[in-house]
């Protein structure tokens, strides 16, 4: 006997500079979901943070390269314990209500990636894919998520916060991290965004300024000469089950220096991605061990791509360089690309999530409140 369909709302868009990535990335898991499976409900996030109903057929459809948000599209609010009850407000003043069934968020960034759309999520009583408040906002600071992963013993790259009340000088963070050559980016943000290298106290300083812009705490990492990057992408099941892919390496060109956002969505020819990456089968299984080990460490669930360093001259100076909760699922990105190389195509690999999505609400609403 076959399962009634399920109506899907799909969240695109944020409040973030990642915006125009999640239109990406959204239109890509619209084209992943079965359509004899699920109805789907777009719904974009404007720049202003209103939510609007989209129509998957207006220009946003599953051939298009991204989702977009038309003008004038009706509002929508998701009501507070409303278990997926969700009202849309016409321009004309009439409204009318839809019920989701489970909400995909596919948002980048801060104010979507970093908890507070899953407290939202939470409040109004519906299930949702990916990591809850916890997972999602230690995964999302980076200063958070390396202390945490520190804590728990986890190999991290060396690194400083700074505030706009504590901000070092280049000598200081040169001597503090033993390394005249440093990278400078934003706690919480991802993408690349606002990611710099600097060698000198100018480019120190600029690369501070540029940071700065997208968050008032940022981070200054030793650098790890020449390291591959290695990213492994984990899973977890309906019944709790996490597994790691096989692993993948970004390899930037000469040009960018490293896998900055240009490489990563403007430039076609920014990286290549090698699938498998090239290590040997003890190298592989360490890097899975210790995705695992940092997914669990930092309470992550449903979804998280992990990104290493790997020291070409030291094969034991593997480091944790951060976790994404939402990773990108652009047509080029690693998260579905990994999976596609285990056996797990995109459509299953949705199901897989919507189905731990489901599951851990159930788990949730059977917990005794008092």
């Amino acid at each position: 006997m076959s399962q009634p369909r399920k109506t899907i709302g799909l969240l695109f868009g944020g409040r973030s500079a990642e915006h125009e990535v999640s239109k990406l990335s959204a239109a890509n898991v619209l084209r992943a979901l079965d359509p004899d499976r699920y109805d789907i409900i777009p719904i974009g996030i404007g720049r202003d943070g209103r939510w609007l109903l989209c129509d998957s057929g207006n220009g946003g459809g599953r051939g298009a390269q991204a989702l977009e948000i038309p003008e004038g599209a009706p509002q929508v609010a998701l009501l507070p314990g409303g278990a997926g009850e969700t009202i849309v407000l016409n321009s004309h003043g009439s409204s009318r209500s839809l019920r989701l069934d489970a909400v995909v968020p596919v948002l980048h960034g801060p104010n979507g990636e970093d908890g507070t759309v899953q407290g939202f999520l939470e409040l109004a009583n519906v299930p949702y894919v990916g990591s809850g408040v916890m997972g999602s906002a230690a995964g999302m600071d980076k200063d958070i998520a390396k202390r945490l992963l520190r804590d728990s013993g986890l190999p991290i790259v060396p690194f400083l916060t700074l505030t706009s009340r504590n901000h070092a000088d280049y000598d200081a963070a040169v001597n503090a991290l033993g390394t005249t050559d440093l990278f400078v980016k934003p706690a919480n943000m991802g993408s690349s965004v606002g990611v710099s290298r600097a060698s000198s106290a100018e480019e120190f300083d600029r690369a501070c300024e540029r940071a700065f812009r997208y968050d008032g705490k940022v981070l200054v990492e030793r650098s790890v000469t020449g390291a591959r990057e290695i990213e492994c992408s984990v899973l977890e099941d309906a019944s709790g089950e996490v597994r790691a892919s096989p692993l993948g390496e970004i390899l930037p060109a000469e040009t960018h220096g490293f896998y900055s956002y240009d490489a990563k969505y403007i430039d076609a020819d920014g990286a290549l991605l090698r699938i498998p990456a090239q290590l040997s089968p003890a190298q592989a299984g360490r890097f899975q061990e210790l995705a695992v080990a940092t997914f669990k460490a930092l309470a992550c669930e449903g979804l998280a791509r992990v990104d290493f360093f790997l020291d070409p001259r030291n094969d034991d100076g593997l480091f944790i360089n951060e976790v994404n909760t939402l990773p990108g699922f652009t047509a080029i990105s690693m998260y579905p690309k990994l999976w596609e190389a285990g056996g797990l195509p995109q459509s299953a690999l949705m199901d897989v999530l919507i189905g731990h999505a489901i599951a851990r609400h159930e788990r949730r609403n059977a917990l005794a409140l008092v």
